[in-house]
Protein backbone atom coordinates (compact mmCIF):
# COMPACT_ATOMS: atom_id res chain seq x y z
CA UNK A 1 0.00 0.00 0.00
CA UNK A 2 1.33 3.43 -0.86
CA UNK A 3 1.35 5.74 2.11
CA UNK A 4 2.52 8.58 0.48
CA UNK A 5 1.68 12.03 1.06
CA UNK A 6 -0.76 13.28 -0.91
CA UNK A 7 0.94 16.33 -3.12
CA UNK A 8 0.07 19.48 -4.67
CA UNK A 9 0.93 21.45 -7.43
CA UNK A 10 0.57 25.34 -7.17
CA UNK A 11 1.94 28.12 -8.88
CA UNK A 12 3.15 31.17 -6.74
CA UNK A 13 4.73 34.86 -8.07
CA UNK A 14 7.71 35.58 -6.04
CA UNK A 15 10.11 38.87 -7.43
CA UNK A 16 7.99 39.03 -10.29
CA UNK A 17 8.45 35.10 -11.44
CA UNK A 18 5.81 32.90 -11.59
CA UNK A 19 6.98 28.94 -9.62
CA UNK A 20 5.05 25.87 -9.96
CA UNK A 21 5.76 24.73 -6.69
CA UNK A 22 5.08 21.00 -5.32
CA UNK A 23 4.74 20.32 -2.23
CA UNK A 24 2.92 17.82 -0.02
CA UNK A 25 1.45 21.23 2.02
CA UNK A 26 -1.86 22.54 1.75
CA UNK A 27 -1.82 25.18 -1.47
CA UNK A 28 -2.72 28.21 0.62
CA UNK A 29 0.18 27.18 3.07
CA UNK A 30 2.29 27.20 0.56
CA UNK A 31 0.99 30.36 -0.97
CA UNK A 32 1.57 31.72 2.19
CA UNK A 33 5.21 31.06 2.68
CA UNK A 34 5.45 32.48 -1.31
CA UNK A 35 3.94 35.18 -0.42
CA UNK A 36 5.70 35.99 2.37
CA UNK A 37 9.32 35.33 0.99
CA UNK A 38 7.92 37.67 -2.07
CA UNK A 39 7.10 40.70 0.64
CA UNK A 40 10.47 40.13 2.33
CA UNK A 41 12.52 40.22 -1.20
CA UNK A 42 10.19 43.43 -2.36
CA UNK A 43 11.25 44.86 1.18
CA UNK A 44 15.28 44.35 0.74
CA UNK A 45 15.00 46.07 -2.42
CA UNK A 46 13.27 48.77 -0.66
CA UNK A 47 15.77 49.34 1.72
CA UNK A 48 18.79 48.34 -0.95
CA UNK A 49 17.69 50.27 -3.97
CA UNK A 50 18.52 48.97 -7.08
CA UNK A 51 19.69 45.52 -6.60
CA UNK A 52 20.18 42.38 -8.73
CA UNK A 53 17.23 39.61 -8.04
CA UNK A 54 19.28 36.74 -6.95
CA UNK A 55 21.20 39.17 -4.15
CA UNK A 56 18.31 40.16 -3.13
CA UNK A 57 17.07 36.91 -2.90
CA UNK A 58 19.84 35.97 -0.88
CA UNK A 59 19.76 39.26 2.04
CA UNK A 60 15.85 37.81 2.23
CA UNK A 61 17.16 34.36 2.70
CA UNK A 62 19.55 35.54 5.08
CA UNK A 63 17.03 37.90 6.67
CA UNK A 64 14.66 35.15 7.55
CA UNK A 65 17.35 32.75 8.69
CA UNK A 66 18.09 35.22 11.18
CA UNK A 67 14.24 35.52 11.99
CA UNK A 68 14.38 31.69 12.35
CA UNK A 69 17.66 31.47 14.49
CA UNK A 70 15.81 33.87 16.88
CA UNK A 71 13.07 32.34 17.33
CA UNK A 72 14.83 29.02 18.42
CA UNK A 73 16.57 31.22 20.89
CA UNK A 74 13.54 32.60 22.05
CA UNK A 75 11.58 28.86 22.06
CA UNK A 76 14.59 27.22 23.96
CA UNK A 77 14.69 29.62 26.59
CA UNK A 78 10.53 29.70 27.47
CA UNK A 79 10.91 25.68 27.27
CA UNK A 80 14.05 26.44 30.03
CA UNK A 81 12.08 28.63 31.91
CA UNK A 82 8.87 26.78 31.92
CA UNK A 83 10.79 23.63 32.64
CA UNK A 84 12.11 25.51 35.76
CA UNK A 85 8.55 26.74 37.15
CA UNK A 86 7.18 23.57 36.96
CA UNK A 87 10.10 21.58 38.69
CA UNK A 88 9.40 24.16 41.38
CA UNK A 89 5.85 23.83 41.60
CA UNK A 90 6.56 20.09 41.39
CA UNK A 91 8.81 20.36 44.54
CA UNK A 92 6.55 22.75 46.45
CA UNK A 93 3.27 20.81 45.75
CA UNK A 94 5.55 17.76 46.53
CA UNK A 95 6.92 19.25 49.92
CA UNK A 96 3.46 20.34 50.62
CA UNK A 97 1.80 16.26 50.64
CA UNK A 98 4.61 15.43 52.89
CA UNK A 99 4.15 17.58 55.91
CA UNK A 100 1.25 15.91 58.25
CA UNK A 101 -2.14 17.62 58.14
CA UNK A 102 -2.34 19.20 62.00
CA UNK A 103 -4.71 16.16 62.52
CA UNK A 104 -2.22 13.81 61.86
CA UNK A 105 -3.48 12.26 58.72
CA UNK A 106 -2.57 13.08 54.96
CA UNK A 107 -2.57 16.52 53.91
CA UNK A 108 -5.36 17.70 51.50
Amino acid sequence: MNTRPQMYSVTVRIAGEEHVIRANAEPEYTKDCARFVDERISEIRRQAGLIEGHKAAILAALSITDEFFQAKLEMTKIRGDLATSVNAAAERLSAGLAEPAEDGGPAT
